[in-house]
């Protein structure tokens, strides 16, 4: 039985991991769970999984959800903040961390993770596109294993098992396209927050529905990419699939081209990254290929998704460019769903801030100077979204 900690688990990565470990409970045990506010849910999971450590990172939560869990027998320690996030992600005997916390709110906790010797399950991609060039020493320092667990690294990570080192030539990353596939460019000026939310294939949180939309997930993902596979730049393609049934393909150097498939359920890649190298049997719906019918392809439209190649020249420029990159996307999608910006300034304000950044990138950060050019994106985002004048907003604001 393996036993797990989750970070997020009141999310979405976290809520189907603790599906999985329902349904299979002779597999996995749960040590630590953390979350960020939602008391309700977190005291539920709590009585049903009987972690030994519980932390809420909303500090003014703690009295609430310790009158919540006054039944729950034995009691779990219960920790507090982000440093009880990070306590909880190195605890106890756990052999694996699912890292579901959203944005670089994850990077500390994860990192304290590999330090305490848990492999990682990996469903953060921020941990990696922002911290890089500090996780993968520290990966390869304590030994510890890298796991991907979103549907894209997964497939390439599954299509690899088998091939030979050096044998890997291209990676093809499938994108459904998001909410505005079908759209016409001219009309995305009237794209409003409910149109972005309108994932076609997905049930995802809505930062992450909306970065779908702009393609931004993308971007992010071949940055991802780079770190997790060592694929250079130019080798890395996205492609829009609108079944979402490849989950991402693999070219190696014969020319074969290898391919992961499956119907769009986030508890395949999270079980492969829980149970990897084993495969666990499942009832769950099999794929059928005749239902599936037709599996359609095509090129991005660039002109549609500017944030993909915003993130291409980003992570070609490295150093603490993709943690300003990842940052800034973070604070402007929060301004997008708080309906303060249209959905066209989401790519025009990032660029910006990256603009302004690229005199003071470093080549070789560490951890404060990315820590640092995280805080600096965020608050230069505000500074920059302070001289757009509202009446050149590509939506009404309501």
């Amino acid at each position: 039985m393996k036993a797990i900690t989750i970070l997020g688990s009141t999310g979405s990565i976290g809520t189907q991991t603790l599906d999985i470990v329902a349904e299979y409970p002779d597999q996995f045990r749960v040590v630590g769970l953390a979350a960020g506010s939602n008391v309700t849910l977190l005291a539920e999971q709590i009585a049903q999984f009987h972690p030994e450590i519980v932390a809420i990172s909303n500090t003014d939560k703690l009295l609430e959800l310790k009158s919540a869990i006054a039944s729950v027998d034995p009691q779990p320690i219960i920790l507090v903040g982000e440093a009880g996030v990070v306590e909880v992600a190195g605890y106890g005997d756990a052999e694996s961390v699912v890292t579901g916390i959203v944005g670089c709110a994850g990077l500390l906790p994860t990192l304290a993770a590999i330090k305490a010797g848990k492999d990682i399950a990996l469903a953060n991609k921020e941990t990696l596109i922002a911290g890089g060039p500090v996780v993968l020493p520290l990966v390869e320092e304590y030994g510890v294993k890298l796991l991907p667990a979103d549907s894209e690294h997964s497939a390439i990570f599954q299509c690899l098992q088998g091939v030979p080192e050096g044998g890997l030539r291209k990676i093809i990353l499938t994108a459904s396209g998001g909410a505005f596939r079908d759209w016409p460019v001219e009309k995305l000026a009237e794209a409003k927050v409910t149109d972005a939310l309108k994932h076609p294939n997905w049930s995802m949180g809505r930062k992450i529905t909306i970065d779908s939309a702009t393609l931004m997930n993308k971007g992010l993902e071949v940055i991802e990419a780079h770190y997790l596979f060592g694929m250079d730049y130019d080798n890395i393609e996205i492609v829009i699939h609108p079944q979402s049934i490849i989950h991402s393909l693999i070219e190696v150097q014969d020319t074969s081209v290898l391919a992961q498939l499956g119907w769009p359920d986030m508890r395949l890649p999270l079980l492969y990254a829980l149970s990897w190298p084993e495969r666990i049997y499942t009832d769950w719906e099999r794929l059928d290929l005749v239902k599936a019918g037709s599996l359609t392809f095509r090129h991005p439209d660039h002109d549609k998704y500017p944030c993909m190649q915003l993130a291409y020249a980003v992570g070609r420029a490295g150093g603490c460019m993709p943690a300003v990159l990842n940052a800034a996307n973070e604070q402007v999608v929060a301004l997008f769903l708080e309906e303060k910006i249209g959905f066209l300034q989401i790519p025009e304000l990032i660029e910006k801030v990256c603009d302004r950044y690229q005199s003071q990138n470093t080549t070789h950060p560490s951890l404060d100077d990315i820590l640092a050019s995280d805080r600096w994106a965020r608050k230069m985002v505000l500074e920059v979204a302070q001289s757009i004048d509202s009446k050149q907003l590509s939506v009404p604001v309501s």
